[in-house]
């Protein structure tokens, strides 16, 4: 048993590299610390313990992994090291052997680390403590703000489809969740806090229910119920997973923005096929229509990788195409990435890395024009705007329900405060629109 006592006035410094739901457990990990006396460093301020809680998307992130950990190292000397993460699930040995580190903790540790602390005692190589993938069980629920207004809010973790070109399932096991009874609890404690907006968060978050006899529609309906939440925003959800009840629901519901994130990943069907999605270009266009004939200010965003193995010059031009002709909001482009035992290595067309630029600029572009017209369509609207607390030169920025970047005077007491704003003109450097 380890005297909790030589943990009081030690502080902590946390550094989160990847997606939202990183963010979420980070801020669980965070609470964990707080509970047994550690603090949060402040800036400038050496740190007793490091949590570097990291990401394996691509190649590029887990360089960017290794860099993190190095930097934390190098600027809080003798701190005791902690990295968590995917890439800790996917590679521990790897950052283990990295001179510094103390505890690598996989993806069903990680969220006990209080129980890995060994009372703070340097190491001269880094322990690991994994659990195997197809072993991972536990569902440990958590919830964080960002510097911001929003609140994260996990409600779901792993994904059982195994695309192609995918390393998730192996980093974060199988699909699992939390009960509804669960989520509306967090819900409320996010009243309590004074928060005004939740984003859904997980790995495959329409898969909710798996481990509970639950759906994601349920979830939906009682999280619309909590009294004092403005507005939440669904995070990415497979589109065959998005169903019409659902868009049906968004549309009429008290609390649930009229925003949606929708992965597509590519606009050809053969290329679809090769990444093992479940769903085809039909379907994908079904959604969005069926989106913007019920709702049609909603915000849509779409995720697609360029690049991947199989996608010829003509698979590409499939898809660009398929993207011109729908009526979407804003594109999240990925270039992609090889990935070590995923199955779109067994794909024999590569595309050599100057067509994937070349591709994502093309792409990029697209989505640029689709946000200016998004953007145009809303001018002259009044809209309910959340306010950030975040001042910038003599301005602050808010959203819109359907997710437009709202730019006014800097107003400390607009901050956290939703206030129906009429849209005007774009701001200076087009990033936003001027509310009146």
């Amino acid at each position: 048993m380890i005297d909790n006592s030589i943990f009081e006035n030690k502080t902590a410094a946390y550094l989160t590299l990847g997606c939202k739901l990183n963010f979420a457990e980070t801020s669980a990990i965070g609470k964990q610390l707080s509970q047994i006396g550690v603090r949060k460093a402040r800036d400038g301020e050496r740190a007793d313990i490091c949590v570097i809680n990291t990401c394996s998307v691509t190649e590029l992130a887990d360089k960017k992994c290794r860099q993190a950990v190095r930097k934390m190292i190098k600027e809080n000397p003798g701190a005791y090291i902690i990295v968590t993460g995917c890439y800790a699930q996917l590679k521990p040995e790897e950052i283990a052997n990295i001179d510094g580190v103390d505890i690598v903790l996989g993806s069903e540790q990680k969220l006990d680390v209080v129980a890995y602390l060994d009372e703070l005692k340097k190491k001269d190589k880094g322990t690991a403590y994994t659990t195997k993938t197809n072993q991972i069980r536990v569902f440990v629920p958590s919830c964080s703000q960002d510097d911001r207004t929003r609140y994260f809010l996990k409600v779901q973790d792993g994904c059982d489809y195994f695309c192609s070109f995918c390393t998730i399932p192996f980093a974060r096991g199988r699909s699992r969740n939390g009960t509804i009874d669960s989520m509306v609890q967090q819900a409320k404690d996010v009243v309590a806090k004074g928060g005004k907006e939740i984003v859904l968060t997980g790995v495959n978050i329409g898969d909710f229910g798996k481990t509970t006899g639950e759906t994601f529609f349920d979830l939906v309906k009682a999280l619309d119920e909590v009294e004092g939440i403005e507005r939440y925003r669904i995070s990415s959800i497979e589109p065959n997973l998005l169903t019409d009840e659902i868009i049906d629901f968004v549309a009429k519901s008290k609390r649930f923005a009229p925003h949606f994130h929708i992965p597509l990943q590519a606009g050809s069907d053969e290329v679809l096929k090769l990444m093992r999605r479940r769903y085809d270009t039909a379907l994908f266009r079904h959604k969005i229509e069926k989106i913007k004939s019920i709702i049609p200010d909603a915000f849509i965003g779409v995720d697609v990788i360029v690049g991947t193995r199989g996608e010829t010059d003509e698979y590409f031009e499939e898809s660009r195409l398929f993207l011109e002709s729908l009526d979407f909001s804003q594109l999240h482009v990925f270039t992609y990435s090889e990935r070590p035992n995923t199955q779109a290595l067994k794909i024999e067309h590569e595309v050599d890395t100057k067509t994937k630029h070349a591709r994502s600029k093309i792409l990029l572009d697209l989505s640029e024009a689709k946000l200016h017209a998004f953007y145009k369509s809303q001018q002259g609207t009044t809209r309910k705007v959340l306010f950030e607390h975040t001042q910038h030169g003599d301005v602050m920025y808010g959203f819109t329900e359907n997710y437009v970047k709202v730019e006014a005077p800097f107003d400390q007491a607009k901050a956290n405060v939703v206030e129906l704003v009429t849209l005007g003109e774009f701001n200076n450097d087009k990033t936003a629109l001027v509310g009146k």
